[in-house]
């Protein structure tokens, strides 16, 4: 995690979502603790704007009194500039950013923090604190698992194809496949990566699943929404069972509260 201080903007298309998307939390906040601005990626699909939505519900639920703001980097609002800027109209000190993503690629390596940035040179009373991406967590491959359990029927040879987006990066597509290796450990069942953008295909992880004598096919879609890319997986492959995104989950709201303590942590080491 880390304190960030360049400059950089990004223009964000307005939509409306939930009506928890950008407000604080229903509770008022307690002053000395930071808020929490969770970032999504933002998508044309509304159905991604509600299922993040949802997480950050779910967010808000876990811990009550907590200042919890949604934002999106892009196609969807409030953006978060904006997001910044009503937190420090609020009067925070102090926000811990945390980005709702899966990987730790351009995004949140360069994009983010770029626009964080931008943000404290228009509030430098504000202190804003880039947390971990969510990342290959143990926890998250669990609700991955749970979301297989919950679309598969049993069978004695099943073949689940890990769908995850997939980079430009092989060193970024090889740590995704990690995903699918601790999905196997978990699961004992067959298991091969692919991506919705990139090579391996969805199709050519089936024929190789196949291959290796799987009786039955599932796709577990390595996403924390559905939205355009989900999609193209279904059309690659209607024939086989497609499970859930991972969406609002116990894990990810662990994982994610988890990451906004890490971050403080952090800030208060550093400032030491």
């Amino acid at each position: 995690m880390t304190d960030q201080f360049s400059t950089a903007t990004r223009p964000v298309a307005a939509a409306a979502v939930l009506n928890i998307v950008g407000a604080p939390s229903a509770v008022a906040p307690v002053r000395n603790r930071p808020a929490l601005i969770a970032v999504a990626h933002g998508s044309r699909d509304p159905r991604s704007a509600a299922t993040v939505a949802a997480v950050v519900a779910e967010l808000v639920a876990a811990r009550p009194g907590f200042d919890v703001r949604l934002a999106f980097l892009d196609l969807n609002a409030p953006s978060v500039e904006q997001v910044v800027d009503a937190v420090a109209a609020q009067g925070h000190t102090h926000a811990v950013v945390a980005p709702l993503l899966l990987g730790n690629a351009f995004h949140a390596r360069v994009d983010l923090p770029g626009l964080l940035a931008a943000a404290h040179a228009r509030h430098p009373q504000l202190r804003l604190t880039q947390a971990d991406v969510l990342g290959p967590d143990a926890r998250l491959v669990a609700a991955l698992r749970d979301r297989v359990s919950e679309a598969s029927t049993p069978v004695s040879r099943l073949g689940i194809a890990v769908a995850a987006v997939g980079s430009s990066s092989p060193a970024a597509n090889a740590r995704t496949a990690e995903v699918a290796r601790r999905l196997a450990a978990l699961t004992g069942h067959l298991t091969e990566i692919c991506f919705a953008t990139t090579e391996p295909s969805l199709p050519q992880a089936i024929s190789r699943l196949r291959s290796r004598g799987a009786e039955s096919i599932l796709v577990a879609p390595w996403f924390l929404a559905p939205g355009l890319l989900t999609d193209r997986l279904v059309a690659a492959a209607p024939e086989v069972i497609h499970a859930d995104v991972i969406g609002a989950h116990a894990a990810l709201t662990a994982i994610v509260w988890n990451r906004y303590d890490a971050a403080i942590t952090h800030a208060l080491t550093m400032s030491a």
